[in-house]
């Protein structure tokens, strides 16, 4: 258990960090599922819509450093991908 009143108010800070973060993480995942349902739909314009809606999203999350920026990119980049491959099949 923390003794000092510096280690009681870091485990505060983190406690409400990690709620945070969690709502974040939780926010960009509802996004990235409505894109994907919208894929497997085959519906393209609600891909569209859904991506970019989710984009920011995913960028603000990687600002605040829930998820590495590479990983945002990646995501946005692969969901991209298929909904371009939607428009050739």
């Amino acid at each position: 258990m923390a003794n000092t009143a510096s280690a009681r108010k870091r485990i505060r800070q983190t406690a409400r960090r990690t709620e945070r973060n969690r709502a974040r993480k939780s926010r960009v995942r509802t996004f990235i599922r409505k894109v994907e349902a919208a894929i497997a739909g085959g519906d393209k314009e609600a891909a569209v819509t859904a991506l970019r809606l989710a984009e920011p999203e995913l960028q603000r999350a990687a600002g605040k450093g829930v998820l590495p920026k590479n990983t945002a990119s990646r995501k946005i980049s692969r969901l991209a991908a298929r909904i371009k491959a939607l428009a050739l099949s």
